[in-house]
């Protein structure tokens, strides 16, 4: 074997010994991950009012999540698609349609979320089985709340265009290091009629929120940021589905809906409760 091909072999068998060596790693952050979301205890991480959610901090080692905020896209980058409705929602967001168009130092964050072993450790901790990611991305990625912007207390959706499947549940990975209280920005949990704010949850560096999505989560966070001018509100923002209907006792609307505003009526933005479904 000539030298210059040798050489190429040997880089090809390192490489995928690297890559060997990246999965083994990538799994095992993925079961610490997981580990947190099985210890989560109830009044502590876990919590069911107004609704079912989990917050848990220091989610990713650390490395992984200074990695994830190395790599999140400037605000000036091409990526972002602007939503500017004055009342309700002002904020930037990636338009993601296919794992190949999230960023390389943010896809393994994606990855774990989105693994056969997230979506058991959540369908066990929030009681719902057959839970699956969503690999179309529609609404899901990066999202980013300059000052003054805000997003109006709603509902979300409830069926997938592509596939028909009901959403089931929401994650959200915060990464704002140096938050402080009077920033404004904090998740905001609400009652079943969307009238009265039950908690606020600060949107802490690496800290992870995921909650029960339904016709009654009303969530929001109304209040105008007050970050920083040179500071941004910034999360990975991931969605799962079942083939399973809503429960009852969480369906107010069985027909497809987009997310509905408690500011325009419990409409969506064009006025409907309902929507056409191809």
């Amino acid at each position: 074997m000539a030298q210059e091909d040798e050489d190429f072999f040997v880089k090809v068998q390192l490489k995928k010994i690297r890559s060997i060596m990246n999965q083994f790693e990538l799994r095992s952050e993925a079961m610490q991950c997981v580990r947190k979301l099985n210890d989560a205890t109830i009044d502590k991480e876990f919590f069911t009012d107004p609704f079912k959610h989990v917050v848990i901090d220091d989610f990713f080692s650390e490395n992984f999540a200074s990695n994830l905020l190395d790599n999140f896209p400037d605000v000036d980058e091409s990526v972002w698609e602007i939503t500017n409705d004055d009342d309700i929602e002002i904020k930037l967001r990636t338009n993601w349609s296919s794992e190949f168009d999230v960023p390389d130092g943010i896809i393994d964050a994606v990855r774990i979320l989105n693994s056969s072993l997230m979506l058991r450790a959540m369908s066990t901790l929030f009681d719902i089985a057959k839970l699956v990611p969503d690999p179309y991305y529609t609404g899901g990625g990066l999202n980013v709340t300059v000052n003054s912007g805000l997003l109006g207390v709603h509902v979300d959706g409830n069926y997938h265009d592509a596939t028909g499947l009901n959403r089931r549940l929401n994650a959200i990975v915060y990464l704002n290091p140096g938050w402080k209280e009077g920033w404004g920005g904090e998740f905001g949990l609400y009652n079943s009629t969307g009238d009265e704010l039950i908690k606020k949850v600060p949107p802490l560096f690496n800290r992870l929120v995921i909650f029960d999505t339904n016709d009654f989560s009303f969530h929001g966070l109304p209040d105008p940021l007050n970050f920083p001018l040179d500071e941004v509100r910034k999360s990975i923002i991931l969605y799962y589905y079942t083939k399973e209907k809503r429960p009852e006792n969480q369906t107010s609307i069985d027909r497809p809906h987009s997310a509905l505003w408690k500011q325009r009526g419990v409409k969506d933005k064009k006025g409907n409760d309902t929507r056409r479904f191809e």
